[in-house]
């Protein structure tokens, strides 16, 4: 949670307010100076903005395409200091994008009069609050109208700096989790140890005054669920499913293809598990660049988009049955490269002169300095099948001479290696040759 607080404003504006037409052309043209602001300067800058059509005590916002910090607050601080995301969850829940609601909520603390606006200009939504005085007067649809053009336009920046993982964005982003990550992690030990401890003390039947340790208990399992729901909501706007993400991406590549003889085949990771929003964008770029780079080939009948999760990594694979002949000064890889170094990540090509290429680009779940999983013998892994087909990919052979020498189709040789490259968490074929003869 990212909490900005300053001297409480005044209660009435300095100056009158806007007419709703005056405030409408004020409000957009101070746009561009909203979102050419230093990231952590914009809710500020916003409210600010909007103050002078919708005077308001504070502002907070939840936006789940932020990776390092999708609750933030600003205004007075008795306001600000007292919102959280469980006071903003329900109003994200319930609202409407487009359709700016105002009326009574629970916020900081108390039942306040509020405006909250919901846009889509993100795929997972975006909810901003403004929290009023008790005697403010509701405010006009035309000016409701201002502070959701405004929302969106912010939100909708914000997506697009989320979208191309630029890579400074992208390193901010992943050392602010980071930091993140670990403040709520110990503050979260550290809450849990302490009511573990009040209730096991409660619970004591040494102790007299049953009503009052009832009371207590009661309030003390009430506090642990609530810190362990609170700790949730923040993950779950910080992160997301990977086949939810995946779907996404599904989702920008398919328009690109639509009137295309091109055929795009989608491979859907088989897992639900969560990953960082920063992991995810990254991931959505570089598939995206990968599949217009490979289409830059003739002749291209067919492409593979797909993504693995494998221990601690996400791998993204873009296969083709082209020519065979991309390199990495070909693929033009500066960006990306860029990018996977950010989240101490690599990029793979694996071109067969006359089939086509496959580039691997592999993410890390966690950050590099962070423990990685238990590593076993990945050869226990294979099947026999898995077994035969590796045994010749380390003599060199080619996926025509696998086939004719196991009896089977190219295509399930095809098939067996991209599985056993999966298993083995290697992302060339000369990487699992050299597997093989270092484990045999």
């Amino acid at each position: 949670m990212e909490l900005i607080a300053t001297a409480a404003p005044p209660t009435t504006p300095t100056t009158p307010p806007l007419a709703a037409g005056e405030a409408t052309l004020a409000a957009l043209a101070a746009g561009y100076d909203v979102i050419r602001q230093p990231l952590g300067e914009i809710l500020p800058r916003l409210s600010a903005v909007l103050s002078g059509l919708v005077p308001h005590r504070a502002a907070a916002e939840l936006s789940t395409h932020c990776a390092h910090s999708p609750f933030k607050s600003f205004g007075d601080e008795v306001y600000a200091t007292r919102i959280g995301t469980a006071d903003m969850e329900p109003l994200f829940r319930s609202g409407t994008a487009g359709q700016p609601w105002q009326g009574r909520a629970a916020i900081a603390g108390a039942d306040r009069p509020v405006i909250a606006v919901m846009t889509d200009a993100t795929q997972r939504g975006a909810l901003l609050v403004l929290v009023r005085d008790e005697d403010a007067a509701p405010a006009e649809d035309a000016a409701l109208a201002v502070v959701q053009a405004l929302w969106t336009l912010v939100v909708s920046h914000f997506d697009r700096l989320a979208a191309e993982a630029a890579p400074g964005a992208l390193a901010r982003s992943r050392a602010a989790a980071d930091t993140r990550a670990r403040v709520i992690a110990e503050l979260g030990a550290r809450h849990s140890a302490t009511l573990t401890a009040l209730l096991g003390v409660l619970r004591s039947r040494n102790l007299h005054d049953s009503a009052a340790r009832s009371t207590a208990t009661e309030l003390a399992v009430s506090g642990l669920a609530e810190l362990r729901a609170e700790a949730e909501r923040d993950q779950a706007m910080a992160e997301e499913r990977a086949d939810e993400a995946f779907a996404r991406l599904a989702d920008s590549l398919r328009p690109l293809l639509r009137h295309s003889p091109v055929r795009l085949e989608l491979g859907a990771p088989d897992s639900t598990r969560s990953v960082a929003a920063d992991v995810a964008h990254t991931a959505r770029a570089i598939a995206r660049e990968l599949l217009l780079a490979v289409l830059e080939q003739d002749p291209v009948t067919r492409v593979h988009v797909g993504w693995q999760i494998t221990g601690q990594e996400l791998r993204v694979t873009v296969r083709d049955d082209g020519p065979g002949g991309m390199s990495y000064c070909g693929l033009g890889p500066t960006r990306i490269a860029d990018r996977l170094e950010v989240l101490g990540g690599r990029l793979d090509i694996d071109p067969v002169p006359g089939w086509g290429t496959t580039v691997s680009a592999v993410i890390p779940l966690t950050t590099p300095d962070a423990p990685a999983a238990t590593a076993i013998d990945p050869l226990a892994a294979l099947g026999a099948r898995e077994l035969e087909v590796l045994t010749r990919l380390a003599q060199g052979h080619r996926n025509r001479a696998i086939a004719q020498e196991l009896h089977i189709s190219e295509s399930t040789v095809k098939f067996h290696v991209a599985k056993i490259l999966t298993k083995l968490g290697v992302a060339s074929r000369g990487e699992a040759a050299a597997f093989f003869h270092a484990a045999a």
